[in-house]
């Protein structure tokens, strides 16, 4: 197979997990218990097709463009395309095709849902990470945003203004990321370089996904 990098850049992924399916002879990756791409394999293991979930018009799109690419072998074909793993197709487009599955598929949660599978708050914080976790504070997804610095019986602003207000799952599908709510809602705890550094390193967690 062409693109040997696959393996690692799914599971590189946030909270994707993979295993191989014996009857199916399929190394599936999934994303909150569900499969969301697959390398299908032959009787001497090896790959035959590359199985991932896709958005059905982009799917009629693909299939007209690149002959490399047909309906989903053993799968839905309308929401499901099979890239073959010795052909022509781009990397780079693969790479992207991949991106969008997992995206697919995690977006196919409810938000909270989606939260809880990321293991991570709407503000990229990972509060089991956090030495306040089930000590001060429940966490930011279990009390819905009212944690332990937030004011009394509210919540975070961060919380209150991405999940309250905006209904995103978290403050990544927020154009202003980071935004003055993020520059305002800060541990007194950290110092100026401190914080800004938080700032970029939840930023990037968020983006990863």
């Amino acid at each position: 197979m062409r693109y040997n990098w696959l393996d690692e850049y799914l599971l590189n992924k946030r909270s994707v997990t993979k295993d191989l399916q014996p009857s199916w002879n399929w190394v599936r990756y999934h994303i909150g218990g569900k499969m969301f791409a697959a390398v299908c394999l032959d009787d001497q293991n090896q790959p035959y097709y590359i199985n991932l979930k896709v958005d059905p018009a982009e799917g009629d799109f693909l299939r007209e463009q690149y002959e490399d690419i047909i309906p989903g072998y053993y799968s839905d074909k309308r929401n499901w395309i099979s890239v073959k793993p010795d052909g022509a197709v781009p990397d780079e487009l693969l790479k992207d095709l991949l991106d969008k599955a997992y995206r697919l598929m995690l977006g196919g949660f409810s938000k909270k849902r989606q939260r809880e599978i990321l293991n991570i708050s709407c503000c990229g914080t990972e509060c089991d990470a956090c030495d306040f976790y089930q000590k001060e504070c429940a966490g930011c997804n279990e009390c819905q945003g009212r944690v332990f610095h937030a004011p009394n019986g509210k919540a975070c602003p961060i919380y209150a203004c991405s999940v309250q207000k905006h209904r995103y799952a978290t403050c990544a599908g927020c154009e202003q990321l980071p935004c003055a709510i993020w520059k305002a809602t800060r541990d007194p705890q950290l110092s100026e370089k401190e914080f800004e550094e938080s700032i970029c390193e939840r930023v990037e967690k968020l983006r990863k996904w």
